[in-house]
């Protein structure tokens, strides 16, 4: 389905796959030089949308008319990101998943994570790939101020806050890592497309 605006267009998409699969095919295409000019490509859950476009309804055709090839899973950088497992719901995860709290970061660290898109703070990309098994709820009463680079966990995503902010997603471990910073270029450590894995911090 699309919406057409005066110079926007938004796709949607019947699931997360299938974003993922059009944002790259977007990027491939705009790299190529085969794609009109677009200021902005902006993936969600669901959609991508494309700003700046001159002819939406135009762009629109074109893309109806692409045969958009599922995303391989070597596509796009890696970062690997090291994690302290000290997380104040690491035993209530391991209880949920049926396993030792020893064995939760063998599990987490085993995962190979894509950035499905970015939201709700800047640099904070939301982690799609947790298969069925591993998805968990929200906490019933989220937390008023969740510390900054703490690893979360909640429903199909994973993610790490850049800052302190409230939250309601089950927090496994901690990081140092720096997901936001306005001085470097770019700016956030994490985009859509990026793949991502968790290394477990060795304990000193």
């Amino acid at each position: 389905m699309f919406a057409v605006g005066r110079r926007a267009l938004l796709v949607e998409l019947g699931d997360l796959a299938g974003a993922q699969a059009l944002h790259a095919e977007v990027l491939r295409r705009r790299a190529a030089g085969t794609l009109p000019a677009v200021r902005d490509v902006v993936p969600a859950a669901r959609t991508v949308l494309l700003d700046g476009v001159e002819d939406p309804k135009g762009l629109a055709a074109e893309i109806r008319a692409w045969e958009i090839p599922p995303l391989t899973a070597d596509a796009g950088p890696l970062i690997e990101i090291p994690v302290r497992y000290d997380g104040p719901d690491l035993a209530e995860v391991a209880g949920l998943w049926g396993v030792p709290v020893g064995r939760v970061p063998a599990i987490v660290g085993g995962l190979e994570l894509r950035v499905a898109f970015c939201g709700f703070a800047p640099g904070f990309g939301y982690l799609g790939g947790l298969p069925e098994e591993l998805r968990l709820p929200r906490r019933a009463t989220p937390r008023t101020a969740v510390p900054a680079g703490s690893v979360a966990l909640a429903g199909e995503y994973a993610g790490v806050y850049p800052r302190s902010s409230p939250g309601g997603w089950q927090l496994v471990g901690s990081t140092d890592a720096v997901l936001w910073d306005p001085r470097r270029e770019p700016a956030a450590l994490l985009a859509p497309g990026t793949r991502v894995r968790f290394t477990e911090e060795p304990r000193t």
